[in-house]
């Protein structure tokens, strides 16, 4: 059965499920998503990816800074809606918003409730050295990431970067969203509480933590770097320049911390070594470690730091 529904989402990782519900017949009375943000060197605004997405399939988008005035509420109540759907969207939703879809408002939650509530649920989860993640649809409530959940899927991490992650979840979720719809609508499922124990929390990843410790273990460095990648990029400075490390392979090779020790970009940690395999220098594009040591050498004895 088609639903009225609101779609709420701004990055890449929301656009599948929206897609996923324009797919099989569910009505979109509006998309929201965050405003456009200045980009690129003339700084000109662009549109959000569910907003362009949006707009492509002739879908309404609105853009408000809040939902906390009194107007954007109205406005919201008046869409008469079944549910709203929220993924990734970046505001929180007062009660009133809450309050008035028929079934209420339904969240794809990128991590395994309750781990890992909050900003950055897949970069945490790799950089922390889960052995798995997946994704969840919770009944939203007014607390961060507390809600009750109705389905979930589980992915191993393996050694996935968080971008590898991202996309395979973005798939998942869309798919594990219009089930649970489903299953909700035809009342085959019931919202199940969270577990009280093993809350933790995904803060937001700030720049100053992407500088990598060379000090730190090959194998803390190298879930840093896969739980970095590709943005914003775990990072170290060789020669007055700034490389972001994108893949490395752990060694057992042993030297200074910081120290390159191979011709082919073996770098020491605090235990054990890793193996540069894809950088990219400020301003340049991706590339491997062996093209990069063409035009910028990285002896052995090159200090990192």
């Amino acid at each position: 059965m088609a639903l009225r529904l609101a779609f709420m989402g701004t990055p890449d990782f929301a656009v599948p499920t929206l897609a996923e519900l324009i797919a099989q017949g569910h009505d979109i009375a509006a998309v929201y998503s965050q405003p456009p943000r200045p980009k690129g060197r003339g700084m000109a605004l662009e549109p959000s990816p569910v907003h362009q997405f949006a707009q492509r399939a002739g879908l309404p988008v609105r853009h408000p800074i809040s939902l906390k005035g009194e107007t954007e509420q109205a406005e919201f109540a008046a869409l008469d809606l079944d549910a709203a759907i929220v993924v990734a969207y970046g505001l929180l939703l007062p009660k009133a918003i809450l309050e008035a879809p028929r079934l209420g408002c339904f969240n794809l939650h990128a991590s395994l409730l309750p781990r890992w509530r909050g900003a950055a649920p897949i970069q945490r989860a790799v950089m922390a050295g889960d052995e798995e993640t997946g994704v969840m649809v919770m009944q939203m409530e007014e607390g961060l990431d507390t809600g009750p959940v109705l389905m979930a899927e589980r992915v191993r991490i393996g050694r996935k970067t968080s971008g590898e992650l991202t996309a395979e979840l973005s798939r998942l979720g869309a798919d594990l969203m219009v089930r649970a719809l489903g299953a909700l609508e035809r009342g085959a499922v019931t919202p199940q509480p969270q577990a009280e124990a093993g809350i933790t929390y995904a803060r937001k990843i700030t720049k100053d933590e992407a500088r990598i410790d060379w000090s730190k273990s090959a194998a803390e460095i190298d879930m840093m770097i896969r739980g970095l990648a590709p943005s914003p990029g775990a990072f170290t400075e060789a020669k007055g320049d700034r490389l972001k490390i994108l893949s490395a392979m752990p060694m057992k090779d042993r030297g200074n911390p910081g120290e390159v020790l191979t011709d082919d970009l073996t770098v020491a940690c605090g235990e054990g070594a890793l193996k540069l395999l894809k950088v990219q220098r400020a301003g340049k594009g991706v590339m491997d470690a062996r093209e990069l040591l063409k035009g910028f050498p990285l002896p052995p004895g090159t200090r990192f730091s």
